[in-house]
Parts: structure tokens; sequence; C-alpha cells
């Protein structure tokens, strides 16, 4: 299913939703214990407080990705990773305000009650999803590299409960380690035979080849049709671009944000972005007197980029690198650089850097979420070897991304190109919702200090 535009699969809105209850459960019996009503001033509202802050505090431990969270050594550990940050950040609630949150304790003895309960919940779970009747039962008609790259990103994922029982051969030759069972001219007696839920066609040509008549039986009879790409990107997040055609582009219902949504997002960016430059100036001076305090140099880095329609704008950040960083010909950023800063790295792990774009946001020239802006020299070489590049210009560049969430950062063309199938599935199914979902992901980000560089 989609949430906010974001496909999430129901097993992870099972944990969430079932973990949710837990949590508000566990609160209410530690305020039963401790004698704290939740009927009256404030009840239902600490209530809620603290279950949100427990539940968001699971979620920065990604106690909701099923695919991270599998070995129970592993589950053990985010959950106590994630009851910590939780007793911190409800401790300093009650210190800073205890008339709202009252005693520490009902949050405390809550927390207490959900190490016992998750893990057994978790358990349970584990144990029910790994039933064969509760699994999808999926076929994969082709053989060829679609096929292989959607079959090997099934296997890597828990979440959506798929398991593929086999593959049906276009007669273009299958590698060896695959089970093949049959042709395409058998595939009504190979549906029967295996009790097949779902039918993934990955036929790069199916001109001639694709066994209409069948699937259109079996979709008929209540099976799942659909193609690899479809399935592809509710699994991964990104725009296979293997499959990825003009025509498609141009009939599909997506990569179509309404007139409103576009209105709503600019008028959104321009409102916080002002705020965010009144509230962050404190911040933003102490950042300019680190910049200047370490290195010679110039406070701001100014670079061209190329946005919305293929313009070029000039970027502001704060310098996190040497004055004389680069000379000639533009080369990539890379781990552990070393024209990196003191300061710099830190003002780069922390997203410090980033805060003279919300002047950027401002004048129109970017957005709070979208395809991370790129310079000239690259996105010319980029073009050239991925015609469909320049697609990510159809939205105006963001401060975040959902490839910045989902990816590390790129440092060489061939990462680049993989972050161009997380942006082209952002401009697919950009949306408000879709913005905060991101928004709360970049945070967990800077909070674990991924992908900066």
């Amino acid at each position: 299913m989609r949430v906010f535009n974001r496909h999430v699969s129901g097993r992870g809105i099972t944990v969430f939703g079932f973990e949710t209850i837990l949590i508000v459960s566990a609160v209410l019996i530690a305020g039963w214990i401790h004698g704290a009503s939740v009927v009256g001033s404030n009840g239902v509202w600490r209530v809620l407080f603290i279950t949100g802050v427990c539940a968001l505090c699971f979620y920065y431990n990604d106690l909701y990705d099923l695919t991270v969270v599998r070995a129970p050594t592993e589950m053990f550990s985010r959950i106590l990773r994630g009851a910590g940050a939780a007793a911190i950040a409800l401790g300093l609630v009650v210190v800073l305000a205890p008339a709202f949150t009252g005693s520490g304790s009902v949050p405390l003895t809550a927390l207490g009650l959900l190490l016992l309960a998750i893990p057994i919940w978790r358990v349970a779970f584990d144990g029910v999803s790994r039933d064969s009747h509760l699994e999808e039962r999926v076929l994969i008609l082709g053989t060829g590299s679609v096929a292989m790259v959607v079959a090997q990103q099934i296997a890597l994922q828990h979440d959506f409960g798929y398991r593929i029982v086999g593959f049906v051969d276009d007669g273009n030759g299958a590698p060896t380690n695959v089970r093949i069972l049959g042709t395409m001219d058998r595939l009504a007696s190979i549906i029967a035979n295996h009790a097949v839920d779902r039918i993934v066609v990955t036929l790069t040509d199916g001109r001639g080849r694709l066994p209409a008549q069948e699937l259109l039986k079996a979709k008929l009879s209540g099976m799942r049709v659909e193609e690899g790409a479809t399935t592809y990107e509710r699994i991964t997040g990104k725009v296979l671009l293997d499959q990825l055609k003009p025509s498609w582009l141009i009939f599909s219902d997506d990569f179509r944000a309404s007139r409103i949504t576009r209105i709503a997002k600019r008028t959104l960016d321009f409102l916080f972005a002002l705020i965010g430059i009144v509230v962050g100036s404190p911040l933003m001076l102490l950042t300019a007197i680190a910049v200047r305090v370490d290195s010679e140099g110039p406070i701001l880095y100014r670079q061209e980029r190329v946005g919305m329609g293929g313009r070029s704008f000039t970027v502001l950040k704060f310098r996190s690198m040497r004055a004389d960083a680069e000379k000639g010909t533009p080369v990539w950023a890379s781990s552990n650089d070393s024209r990196v800063t003191r300061v710099g790295r830190f003002i780069r792990m922390t997203r410090l850097d980033e805060m003279p774009q919300l002047w950027n946001v401002v004048r129109g020239e970017m957005s709070f979420v979208g395809p991370r802006p790129e310079r000239p020299f690259f996105v010319e070489q980029l073009v050239e070897k991925v015609p469909l590049y320049a697609l990510r210009h159809a939205v105006r560049p963001g401060i975040t991304g959902w490839a910045q969430v989902k990816y590390r950062y790129a440092s060489s063309v061939e990462e680049a190109v993989e972050k161009l199938q997380y942006d082209l599935y952002y401009i697919k199914h950009l949306s408000i919702g879709f913005d905060l979902t991101i928004f709360l992901d970049t945070v967990k980000v800077i909070v674990a200090q991924k992908g900066a560089q």
C-alpha cells in the first residue's frame, strides 16, 4: 500500500500499528500502577506525547524496517537503543516541563514494560510471518537481466512476504542457478501446479511472445499480474532504469504533480525558509565564526549548480573545504576527503553547511525536498551517458531528498546513476506527505551520521 505516496509493506504497517497499541497500553498500565489518571488536565495529551516519543525513537532505530531487523540479537539491540533514546528524551522533558509530563516514574515504568512486551510480540510475529500460507507465491515470467534483478531484490527484502516459486523460460536462455518451471506455452499448467499468487512479467520485448490470454485469465481469476518494473519499484523505492521508456513516462498517470500540489509545496517552502532563517540565525552566526577561525578563506562557498528546467544558479553553503580545495577540472567528493577542514567535517555531518541554502529556497531556486543539484560539468557527463538524467530537472532541487536518505553520497558517475533511480521515484510520487516523510528520515540520517562526506 501507499502511505503519503510512499510504498509501505502490509507487514511494516502491521508491526507499527500493533506496537503503537502496545506503547499506549504500557503507558496506561504504568499510569494505573503509579495512580496517575489519564483523564482530566493534560492526561490524554501526556499519553499521546509519550507514545509519540517512543514510536519516533523506535522508528529512528529502524525497528519498523523488517529487512534490517531480522536476527533476534539485532532486534534486541535496536529495542534497547530505542528505549534508551526515549528514556533520555522523556527525562529531559520531565526536567524542563514537569507540569506537563508529571512524574518521571510513569514513562520509566512504561519503557520497562515495553522492553518485555515488544520482544515477545516480535518473536511471535516473526514465527507467524514465516508461515508459508502467509507468503505470496511469485512466478517470474522471463529469465533475462531484468528478471534476475527483480528476483535478487525480492530475496533481499523481508517486508513484503514474497516467495519466488520459479521462472518461466522466455526462450532466450537462463542462468543455471535458477529454477525453471517450464516455457511460455505451459503457463496455465504452471500456475495451477504451483498455486501462484502473483505473476511478475519481466519480458523486455513481449511482442509476439507474451501469453496474453493466459495472463488475462489469471488476472480475472483474482491473481495479481504486474510488470517487473512495478515490483522492483515497490520493493526498493526507486525506478528501474532498464525498463524506463519515454512512452511509459508520457502515458503514465504518475510523473504529474497537480498544480495545487506544486503551489502548496512552493508556499510551504517559502514560509518555512523564512522561519528557518530567523530561528536559525544564531546557529548560523556561530557556524560562520567557527569556519572563519578554523581556516583561511571565505565563510560562504558559492558554486554553480543546475536547477529546475536545466537553468543554472549559484548555491550557497558554509565553506567546509580548504579555500584552495579545487583547481582546474572538478572532481567528485570522496569518503574521508583530505580537503575537508576540521570544522568542515563537523558541519557536513550535521548538515549545518547547508543552512545558507535557505536563501536559495526563498529565492525560488531550491526546495526543502527534491533531487540534490549537481554541477554543470558532471551534469553534461551524466546526460551523455544516461539520457533520462535530465528528467530530474523537472522539479526544483532540494536541500535534502529521497536519494539522500536512501543512498550514500555519490562519488562517481555510477553512483550518481544509482541515485537517479531514487530521484525519479520521488518525482513520480511527489506529494506534500511524501516530503514530510523524507524530512523525518533526514533527521534520522543526521542523528545516525550517515551519508555525508
